[in-house]
């Protein structure tokens, strides 16, 4: 696949994020809206509305040079992971190389909620069906019965503050990050990124995409 040039020169580093979904975009929108990252990053977000919709969306994304940097936001889903296996497959082969992907994908196993749920307590999910997890949720926002609906994650969404943003960044130190183990996250890595003053992590990443 050929490198892609940057289409014209911006103060701020350009990042898109793709997300899988409705709860992962919102959750992305409202950590944006806090100002809690570096002011040199400006983020795009992009609801790739499921996971089978993330390589296209990642690579239409990629290749348009609109950006300094695409990034991937989605669960792994239950063991044996096919489908989240199969978005890091089709990432690596566009890239045309063995293990990119691990650099471009901030994930939750097995589901989002894993990372949420941080802002009020520490909690291990063991799958990502909402039934089972609903009763974390009640005990941390207050929401009955979660099924995922707009009113409900929006109830979830309003009760994340600075404040507990910073308790989710100290208990997320706890979990492992290895994508196969349930009850795993990369996201401290990328939350260190965002808040960093320095864009090299962009630049590494890059140049470990474009690799001849």
């Amino acid at each position: 696949m050929s490198s892609r040039l940057p289409s014209y020169i911006s103060e701020k580093d350009k990042i898109c994020i793709i997300c899988e979904g409705n709860e992962e975009y919102d959750y992305f929108s409202k950590l944006k809206s806090l100002g809690v990252w570096n002011e040199r990053y400006d983020f795009t977000l992009e609801n790739a509305e499921g996971n089978g919709n993330i390589p296209a969306r990642y690579q239409d994304k990629y290749q348009n040079g609109s950006f300094d940097l695409v990034l991937i936001f989605c669960d792994t889903e239950k063991k044996p992971y096919e489908q989240y296996d199969d978005i890091k497959n089709k990432i690596n082969t566009f890239h045309g190389l063995d293990n990119v992907a691990d650099e471009v994908i901030i994930f939750g196993n097995p589901c989002t909620m894993q990372i949420v749920l941080l802002h009020v307590m520490s909690v291990t999910l063991k799958s990502p069906a909402k039934k089972t997890n609903s009763p974390h949720i009640k005990t941390c926002f207050g929401v009955d019965n979660y099924k995922g609906k707009e009113y409900q994650r929006n109830a979830i969404f309003s009760q994340i503050t600075k404040e507990n943003y910073c308790q989710m960044c100290e208990r997320v130190k706890e979990l492992p990050t290895d994508d196969t183990v349930i009850g795993s996250t990369n996201f401290l890595k990328y939350i260190n990124n965002f808040s960093s003053d320095s864009d090299e992590w962009i630049l590494s990443i890059n140049s470990k995409l474009e690799q001849e």
